[in-house]
């Protein structure tokens, strides 16, 4: 347990703190200043000093994910089905034509949006959503990665194809995961939530409760864990997982982290590994809803222990790494938003340790959706609501 003594930690939340590892996004081809609209900013305190939230863009409808253009546009998604290009000066596009239809169900709809290493020459983008198992969607869906060419003058997508499903669809509208993060091999890795059906994410031949790893063209890299084994899914990285709806690369070792909504408690980060089985629903360190104990307890052989988790929960949502320079005593820390408390949680590392948490941004009143670093070092955030908006992170002046 992490000592109440920690001068950075300032609630009273129980959390355990584990083994640890680490990644994040590079964005080397993500150059251009973000300018925010001429609008009143909040203030915070912090243990960095004063830090204030400058509102870039507003008027979206429950934005999921965000990505840097290069020349310092963005695009966001919208969960109910849209996808949207936010000008510098923070005016909201038409939505990008020629996106996926989506099964905008629940916690469904379009999701995660990512840029391919090499967007500046291909203008390839990659985008995670639900998908309707039929046209109608009566049967149901299930997360689907697509590949597309973005137009940005044209506004539209063009050679929209999916190059991975999830099998096999369902209904219902909880954890489709979708988490979207290019390795520095140039590998996809994907999270995909166990939709509901917590006994299934243990069932190894289908899509339930993963981090998937596919090529960027949809094929199996060679060297996955169960590509010669018989009853596995050969996409399949890691499983035993709930709902991952955070990832990132860590700077400095390049490797995948994640985050994973618990029931009652048990938020979880975890550094997946190949072949590795992190244990949903036979341990776990939340509780059913309805208070009775989850599987076996927190441990079982065999099974992967989190390096990190929440108890209460914190509903964790995006994450990111800051490598910036605008809040140099924050460098190397892990931030990620929390639904359920609308805030902001950075967590300090020391190796492959968390040693302190910090809550920021207490007061904010709107649910925190996801947190990327921008090209200019500043952090954004989007707010989760009918009315959502993209947010800058800074020092206040």
């Amino acid at each position: 347990m992490i000592k109440a003594a920690q001068p950075e930690r300032r609630q009273t939340t129980r959390y355990r703190r584990l083994a640890l590892l680490p990644t994040l996004l590079s964005a080397g081809l993500l150059t251009g200043a973000l300018t925010a609209l001429p609008a009143s900013a909040q203030t915070f305190n912090s243990s960095a000093g004063k830090i204030r939230l400058v509102t870039v863009a507003k008027g979206l409808d429950h934005p999921w994910s965000l990505a840097f253009l290069p020349g310092g546009r963005m695009l966001v998604t919208e969960r109910p089905g849209a996808l949207r290009i936010i000008t510098q000066a923070g005016k909201v596009l038409p939505a990008v034509r020629g996106t996926p239809k989506v099964f905008a169900w629940g916690q469904g709809g379009m999701l995660d949006v990512i840029l391919d290493p090499g967007f500046a020459r291909n203008k390839t983008i990659f985008l995670s959503y639900s998908e309707p198992g039929d046209a109608t969607g009566e049967s149901g869906g299930g997360t689907a990665v697509a590949r597309a060419v973005l137009d940005v003058a044209a506004n539209r997508l063009t050679q929209v194809k999916v190059i991975w499903r999830q099998v096999p669809k369902s209904g219902g509208g909880r954890h489709f995961g979708s988490r979207l993060v290019i390795s520095r091999k140039g590998k996809l890795f994907i999270t995909v939530g166990e939709r509901g059906q917590r006994t299934r994410a243990q069932d190894f031949t289908i899509n339930r409760g993963n981090v998937i790893r596919i090529n960027r063209d949809g094929a199996i890299p060679k060297d996955n864990p169960f590509v010669d084994r018989k009853g596995y899914r050969p996409e399949v990285w890691s499983y035993g997982h709930r709902n991952p709806q955070g990832a990132a690369l860590h700077p400095v070792t390049g490797k995948l982290w994640i985050h994973e909504h618990g029931a009652r408690g048990g938020d979880e980060i975890n550094i997946p590994q190949a072949g590795k089985n992190y244990g949903w629903p036979i341990i776990s360190y939340g509780r059913h809803y309805w208070g009775g104990r989850i599987g076996v307890g927190t441990r079982k052989a065999g099974l992967e222990q989190p390096i990190f988790y929440w108890d209460p929960s914190i509903a964790p949502s995006g994450m990111a790494f800051y490598t910036g320079d605008k809040f140099p005593a924050w460098r190397g820390n892990l931030f990620v938003g929390a639904l359920k408390f609308q805030l902001l949680v950075r967590l300090t590392l020391k190796g492959e340790k968390v040693v302190a948490e910090e809550r920021l941004l207490k007061g904010l009143e709107e649910r925190i959706r996801d947190v990327r670093q921008g090209p200019d070092g500043y952090l954004y955030i989007l707010t989760d609501s009918g009315e959502g908006r993209v947010l800058r992170l800074e020092p206040a002046k």
